[in-house]
């Protein structure tokens, strides 16, 4: 079944599934922040069939997340790193990391934590800031439609 694209949606966050809203490719860009970089390296990662790994890293590439560049070591073999747009995932991934932590291990603490590399520590929860610094919730925010 062929998806609707959503690239010319009023709704930025529809926009955004339309490029990483699936699995594989959040999981692609999880996996190249933790350094990998290599096609062979992605598909023993993550276990994907060859033709849907190829099929995400074309997107990814096409839209701006990762690049296509040289092997480091000089062979044939082309390696994919993140774009600044592809780096600018981070704190996307980081919230869903912590949700995941809080929320699908009812009954059991995640064995996986992201830590502080400079202090040690584990990273506190993301929160969402208003200019004076105030917590915000749901609640607290709105959407404008700008005309």
């Amino acid at each position: 079944m062929k998806r609707t694209s959503l690239d010319d949606a009023d709704c930025p966050i529809a926009r955004a599934l339309d490029v990483i809203g699936d699995w594989w490719s959040l999981l692609i860009v999880r996996d190249a922040f933790f350094g990998l970089r290599r096609f062979g390296e992605f598909q023993k990662s993550l276990g994907l069939a060859k033709n849907i790994l190829t099929v995400r890293l074309k997107s990814l590439v096409a839209n701006g997340i990762l690049e296509a560049v040289p092997a480091a070591d000089g062979s044939a073999y082309r390696e994919y790193v993140l774009t600044p747009k592809g780096r600018a995932l981070f704190p996307v991934l980081v919230a869903l990391r912590q949700w995941g932590a809080k929320h699908q291990f009812p009954d059991q603490l995640c064995r996986i934590e992201l830590i502080d590399r400079e202090k040690g520590e584990p990273v506190p929860m993301l929160e969402l800031r208003a200019a004076d610094g105030r917590r915000l919730t749901p609640a607290d925010t709105m959407i404008r439609i700008r005309t």
